[in-house]
């Protein structure tokens, strides 16, 4: 079987879950492959969750889901050391973090100190503990979901670790043709039981190498720099996109081509991928009026006013 088939088939299985949103499925597939994490910004009840969840069943991947409170400390996460009497020795006890899928429902309404005890594993693949660091599993990944700024008991998420997600997405409302197809399904039973494990993990390290292999023309890297360059002189933009967005933008190009079956990235991946990977790292002046969506229309309009190369 072709890698990019046994990628196709993950994302099959997801949508036994996830009705109607095929394009979500896909990204959230290109960050896996990408070694990216995923911030998922919608309401409650659209399925958020249950996105996450399918994917560790699709994938074979062991899962931790924590849902976030204002009394959740960083020690829930990254673990503490525990006195054993037994043997007069301090232990470790493993955090939530110490997973390969980890879940974070609900991340924006835990305390700025919790929030942050993310990073280090997100960024660096470790957690440390009474100045003792351990790695996390391998594959890791982070998907966060979060309800809208402003909804009851939740607090913006600071640009740092908006940085370190690979992708923000919104699910949204179903369709009236999907949702019916969503309750038509739910009352046959539960959803998550028709899901199925697509691959295990060692084929999910050979998927990810595959991406790896995939050729970026220097054109096509200078497009990226271009429209990330363009976004730092945005005349409605505090502040626009980090190196590391370009770097993060690139490696989820090369996934769009392998999971297109091409061994080569082109300008349509490009921007298939633009404004949900970049939108979330710009930093609007401060009392701007219209939050995400603003930053979105701009990382849109930065796309539209950069040509893209051509690719022969």
């Amino acid at each position: 079987m072709r890698e990019n088939q046994l990628a196709a088939q993950v994302v099959n299985e997801v949508k036994k879950a996830v009705v109607g949103k095929d394009e979500i499925v896909v990204k959230t597939l290109l960050a896996v492959l990408a070694r990216g994490h995923v911030l998922l910004e919608d309401i409650p009840g659209v399925g958020k969750t249950t996105m996450a969840i399918a994917f560790s069943k699709a994938l074979g991947l062991s899962y931790n889901r924590v849902q976030f409170t204002p009394d959740v400390m960083p020690s829930d996460l990254t673990g503490f050391s525990l006195y054993n009497k037994g043997t007069g020795q301090m232990e470790y006890q493993p955090g939530a973090l110490l997973c390969n899928l980890f879940l974070a429902d609900e991340l924006n309404r835990a305390t700025s100190r919790t929030q942050s005890a993310l990073l280090e594993a997100m960024e660096e693949g470790r957690v440390t503990v009474d100045g003792v660091s351990r790695p996390v599993p391998d594959p890791f990944l982070v998907i966060a979901t979060q309800n809208p700024a402003g909804a009851s008991g939740t607090q913006l998420l600071p640009d740092s670790q908006l940085d370190r997600f690979a992708l923000r997405l919104t699910m949204g409302y179903p369709d009236p043709g999907h949702e019916m197809e969503l309750l038509q399904r739910k009352m046959r039973g539960s959803l998550m039981d028709s899901v199925a494990q697509a691959v295990d993990r060692e084929q999910l390290t050979a998927l990810r190498g595959e991406a790896d292999q995939v050729f970026v023309d220097d054109a096509i890297l200078d497009y990226i720099l271009r429209l990330v360059r363009a976004t730092r002189s945005h005349p409605q933009l505090a502040q626009g996109a980090s190196p590391r967005a370009a770097i993060s933008l690139a490696g989820l190009c090369r996934a769009a081509a392998f999971l297109r079956g091409r061994d080569y990235v082109v300008p349509e991946d490009v921007k298939f991928l633009w404004v949900d990977a970049v939108a979330h790292r710009l930093v609007l002046p401060a009392g701007a009026a219209g939050g995400a969506q603003r930053a979105a229309d701009a990382a849109s309009e930065v796309l539209e006013s950069v040509r893209p190369p051509r690719i022969r």
